[in-house]
């Protein structure tokens, strides 16, 4: 993201087994903070009604090991065919992640326009988001280009068993962080305050989702630009 990606895989080049090591786990946990996790994450566990910091994490390590299990797997053809997806393949599975974000943003919108964060403040244990959904969820953003760089790295090590180490813990580093995100912003929607204005903050949430999910579509299919 802006280039951080770049600037932390530099401190690989001609460096040791173990550098490379503790590069693929910072690019790890870095990742939960690309804006389009950033998107899905907040809509995720926001339009749920049940935004306790224990679910939300739980919802946050599900997605993480999708994407977690799906980096892995579209990982090792790289590393030992040097075999990547097929640039339609990845412009697929990133407008399919546009539509998640779109989708989750408009439901966000929609719960808030019945009133329900009127209704329940105070949210109990009968949430509508499961774990198997984030998981489902993880899955698609891990068949996105958005961790390339980390793989690239991990690829360039010449040993192919610490290769297939460094993308191992590039990939639980990735969910580690996702459920460390999700956590820390359930636990904001926890706070007292957080939870009084709730209902006048969800449809701007809503609505930069919603923005940033139609433009993510977009940007998939080059007709806008991705600085990130």
């Amino acid at each position: 993201m802006f280039g951080l990606d770049d600037r932390i895989a530099a401190f690989s080049d001609g460096g040791s087994v173990l550098i490379v090591l503790a590069v693929a786990v910072l690019l790890g946990l870095r990742h939960a903070t690309d804006p389009d996790h950033i998107a899905a994450v907040t809509t995720l566990v926001a339009g749920g009604r049940e935004r306790a910091a224990r679910r939300a994490g739980e919802l946050g390590f599900a997605w993480g090991l999708g994407h977690a299990l799906t980096l892995f797997a579209f990982g090792l053809p790289i590393l030992f065919l040097d075999q990547y997806l097929p640039e339609r393949v990845q412009q697929g599975a990133e407008t399919a992640i546009a539509l998640v974000i779109v989708y989750l943003a408009v439901r966000l919108l929609v719960r808030w326009r019945r009133g329900e964060f009127r209704m329940h403040p105070h949210p109990h244990a009968h949430g509508s988001r499961t774990r198997l959904g984030a998981f489902g969820i993880g899955l698609m953003h891990g068949m996105g280009g958005s961790a390339g760089v980390g793989v690239l790295i991990v690829a360039s090590v010449e040993s192919t068993a610490w290769a297939v180490v460094s993308l191992v813990l590039l990939a639980v580093f990735t969910a580690v962080s996702m459920g460390m995100l999700s956590t820390g912003f359930g636990r904001t929607l926890e706070s007292r305050p957080v939870q009084a204005v709730f209902g006048a903050v969800a449809p701007a949430l809503g609505v930069a989702s919603l923005a940033f999910g139609l433009w993510y579509a977009g940007a998939a299919w080059e007709l806008a630009p991705y600085p990130f």
